[in-house]
């Protein structure tokens, strides 16, 4: 009996704890639920500057805090599940409710032809300039120069480079429709070809070739990611509280653009400067998950995070809207325009060459750092 006493006293006290570590879902869900039951009056008074800008800090830092717990259980998940599938499942997860709300923008809202377009723009170079900027300048700083796979970084490259000319540039250059739009034909065919070899990366990454989005054998030893391990849960309580966060992030980033358009409508800022803000907040999970990564001299994972966030964005997203847009008889034009196209193309080219070494330093952490300046330079003086 007094044993049994002992083993409840001990799993309520491992439910006390377990309590206490997730209180920033309850924080985030409930409050998601506010602001979804009568939380129009706060979010939309733009009329008064204090409730404004409470407003906007409360969901700012309430998105930013459920961010870091997603990281937390996915790093759970790494650990129990190996690499790649522990990044796997944190870019799938949260790249597949980005998915959802532009689609749901599509069908609810008003009409916007270059939604998607703009969203996944804007995710190329938060993700590939921005956070790949920050994670290699910080990483460098602290292990002078990171090794990582070549073979698995190179395979990324390759699928983000193929849909990002074929979705983003190539309407720009066809003639079968006026502006950067596509046919019915063209665009059939990118849906199939997007889906099929974005299946066939998965295959490769998660089967065939798996070896390859892991640390080389070259690599130091990554720092120990098991301190925590004694906070660690099931496999199954992991995933069921890494989509719940996921679902609190998506809520608050949706209702976090209203005060968002508010601030900038009332300081005369520009319109693409809200959305770059709503799909840095969308990437938060990711964007914690690589720069940690970094740091602790796991680029290999801090790669798999990030470029997998933008091939996951433009393989998913694109044959979303464009499958909505035939169905729906609704326009959707992808073809980068003005100078955010050679933007794109210098992108990717500065990714090709700092990723070809198998070493990266705080150089190349700085020069997409500058490209990112570009991109948000654009949005302010286009």
């Amino acid at each position: 009996m007094p044993a049994a006493t002992e083993s409840a006293a001990t799993s309520n006290g491992a439910f006390a704890r377990s309590l206490r570590s997730e209180y920033p879902l309850i924080i985030g869900l409930g409050s998601a639920a506010i602001f979804f039951w009568n939380g129009s009056w706060v979010t939309e008074n733009a009329g008064r500057p204090a409730v404004l800008a409470v407003t906007f800090f409360w969901l700012f830092g309430t998105v930013l805090w459920s961010a870091v717990s997603v990281v937390r259980h996915a790093d759970h998940l790494a650990i129990r599940c190996g690499e790649p599938y522990g990044t796997l499942i944190l870019t799938l997860s949260a790249i597949s409710i980005e998915v959802v709300m532009i689609s749901a923008a599509m069908l609810h809202g008003a009409n916007n032809p270059t939604l998607a377009r703009d969203m996944m723009f804007a995710v190329i170079m938060i993700a590939l300039n921005g956070l790949v900027g920050l994670s290699l300048l910080l990483g460098g700083l602290r292990h002078r120069e990171q090794h990582y796979n070549l073979q698995g970084t190179s395979a990324y490259l390759n699928a983000i480079m193929t849909l990002a000319v074929l979705g983003l540039v190539l309407p720009n250059f066809t003639t079968s429709m006026s502006g950067p739009n596509l046919s019915t034909v063209q665009e059939t065919f990118l849906v199939i070809t997007s889906l099929g070899l974005y299946a066939i990366f998965l295959l490769i990454q998660t089967k065939r070739h798996s070896a390859y989005f892991q640390q080389s054998d070259t690599s130091p030893t990554p720092a120990d990611d098991h301190h925590h391990t004694a906070s660690m849960h099931s496999t199954g309580y992991h995933v069921v509280m890494l989509f719940l966060y996921l679902i609190a992030v998506v809520m608050l980033a949706e209702k976090f653009a209203i005060p968002l358009d508010n601030a900038i409508e009332r300081f005369g800022m520009p319109q693409a400067f809200a959305g770059a803000i709503v799909a840095a907040l969308v990437l938060a999970p990711e964007a914690l998950g690589g720069i940690y990564a970094a740091m602790r001299n796991q680029l290999q994972r801090s790669v798999n995070i990030l470029q997998g966030s933008v091939l996951a964005s433009i393989g998913l997203t694109i044959p979303a809207v464009l499958t909505i847009g035939m169905v729906t008889h609704r326009p959707v034009s992808l073809g980068i325009e003005g100078g955010n196209l050679p933007l794109l193309l210098l992108t990717l080219a500065v990714s090709i060459v700092t990723f070809t070494s198998g070493k990266t330093s705080v150089l190349q952490g700085c020069i997409h750092l500058l490209l990112f300046a570009v991109f948000l330079l654009l949005i302010f003086s286009p």
